[in-house]
Parts: C-alpha cells; structure tokens; sequence
C-alpha cells in the first residue's frame, strides 16, 4: 500500500516552518494511529506498521521538525519537547483530530506522555517503543555518541555500513528491509554522496540535558491504557523502568522482544501482532448493550439484563 504525502505551513513567533506526514488508509477512518518517531528517526520507519493494520487503522507518520519531510528551524535552539508539542498541536488542528491511539519511539514515546498527561488529552491508548519515564544520562551519552557528528556517506556501500552499524540493535535481519531503511534515511547530494535526512542540529538538543531525564511524574498523570515495548537488550529501557511502569501510574502492560535492544524496528509480524491482540483487548466497547431474545414457549419478548463489559 502506497502512502500519500503532505505538509502544513506552522507559524509562531519563532516564523514559519513546513512540517510533513506520510499517510496511509482511508482519511474519514474513526480509527486513527498517529506514529511518531525517535530522535533521529522520522514518520515513513511506521510503513510496514501501517500497512498491518491498513484494515482497522488509518495511519499518520509524522515528522517532527528537522526531520524527514519536515523543514529544519533557522534557530537551532528551538529543537525542544516545547517547539515539538506545538507541531504536534498544529497537526492534530491541522487534521482535524479529536481522539488518537499513539505509538511513539524514544522522543515519540516522551512526548506521548506528555500529550496523555494532559486533561482531556487526544490520547486514547498510548504505545511506548523501548522508552519510559526514566532515560539515564548515561544512556543519553552513550547515543550520542553512537550517532556520531559531521557523518559523510560516500556511496550507498558506505551508507549500509554506517547504518546497520547504528542501528544494530534495532532487530532488522532481511536485506530488503535494511535497503528500504536506509532509503528512508538518506538524501543524495550533487556530488553523489549521501547525507542524513535529520538537521545535524537535533544532536545538539540531547546534549543540553544535564543529568537524567525524569518523567515519572508526567507518567502518574497518565490514565488511559498503556502498553509499554521493550527490546530485551535495550539501553534506554532499563528493566526496573519498566517494571515500574507496570506497577504504577496507569499500570502498563509490557512486552519484551527478543534478539533486538533500542529500538525495536517493529516490522517484524510477530512484534506487530503483539501490537494488534493488546489492541483489540483494549478496544472500546459500550459499558451497557440490551439484548432481546424471543421465549418458543411463551411466543413473548424476554429482555435480557443488561451486559456490562469492564475494561481494566
């Protein structure tokens, strides 16, 4: 399924920035999956995601700003959780959304959190993708320097190694998968050699955090149903994180892959099946629905009590 692309022009006082998304199913869906990415990621990575619950879901990947299709700020001290919840806020108005189930990576999976804390929050169900309330500074340290700075790709042979260098750990096996991967990553220039498709900048937003990121109070906030995904050899994901957040808060139900740390690719169809059965156990249904049946023996209409259908 081929995905339909578009932009929308955000204003403030910092001046106007093109923000992009990638779309897939029906646009008058009332069912709608907002996927947004890691930090150095962007929203076309949910392709194979959305092509799996094509059915049930319309799907939008979004970019945040200096990322993929999105525009890069002219002041690179903007790139913040702040200037990214303001876009996600323009997208929703944008788009018209009243109510989303969100699937965030890392930066995504934060400021999903963020949006599920607030009262009368879009969010109805949240996916965390290998993050948690809490993200050690030494984590952080560790991916900033896995990233690397000032990244010159030559050629594409040189690409595929940076790239499942990278993202080693992200559980992606299949050749085809790592080609459209890296396909998504890269710009090619002039020269014939290959950039990143992120603003260099967004580094540099990681770097400003002193110490270690802490949202637990954000997470106790949250009340809608939570499902929390964890690579077995995650970094970013500790264990006691996310036993934590099964234990608190809104109480999370944690998934663990295995053969893959930070973060999960989630194209795997056993990763996205997990995904759909917590869906569908999750799903809305009517608190109260009345059934009638028809008694043979007294040819009279019986109502039937009324049903309730509690969902923890």
């Amino acid at each position: 399924m081929r995905s339909s692309s578009g932009t929308f022009p955000f204003r403030d006082n910092n001046g106007t920035v093109w923000l992009g998304f990638a779309d897939w199913g029906t646009i008058a869906r009332d069912n709608l999956l907002l996927c947004v990415h890691g930090h150095t990621r962007q929203g076309r990575d949910f392709a194979k995601l959305a092509e799996f619950f094509a059915a049930k879901f319309h799907t939008i990947g979004f970019d945040l700003a200096g990322h993929g299709k999105s525009g890069w700020l002219a002041d690179k001290t903007e790139y913040s959780f702040e200037t990214s919840m303001r876009h996600i806020d323009g997208l929703i108005d944008y788009r018209g959304i009243a109510q989303v189930d969100w699937l965030g990576t890392f930066t995504g999976g934060l400021l999903g959190m963020m949006f599920a804390a607030r009262e009368d929050s879009p969010v109805r169900r949240l996916i965390l993708n290998d993050i948690g309330p809490f993200v050690s500074a030494a984590a952080i340290e560790q991916f900033v320097s896995l990233m690397g700075s000032d990244v010159v790709l030559k050629n594409l042979e040189s690409a595929m190694t940076y790239f499942k260098g990278v993202y080693s750990a992200s559980g992606i096996t299949d050749d085809a998968d790592w080609s459209d991967f890296i396909t998504r990553s890269v710009n090619r220039e002039v020269d014939g050699s290959y950039s990143l498709h992120y603003d260099p900048a967004i580094i540099d937003e990681l770097n400003t955090i002193s110490g270690d990121l802490n949202f637990w109070d954000v997470y106790e906030k949250i009340d809608c149903p939570v499902l929390v995904l964890r690579g077995k050899y995650s970094n970013v994901l500790s264990e006691g994180t996310a036993e934590r957040m099964v234990q608190t808060g809104p109480k999370a139900q944690l998934i663990e892959f295995e053969n893959c740390g930070h973060a999960p690719a989630l194209i795997d169809p056993e990763q996205l099946a997990a995904i759909s059965n917590w869906l569908n156990e999750t799903e809305v249904v009517p608190e109260t629905q009345e059934v009638s049946v028809e008694n043979d023996e007294t040819d009279k209409d019986e109502n039937v009590s009324e049903i309730k259908v509690n969902i923890d």
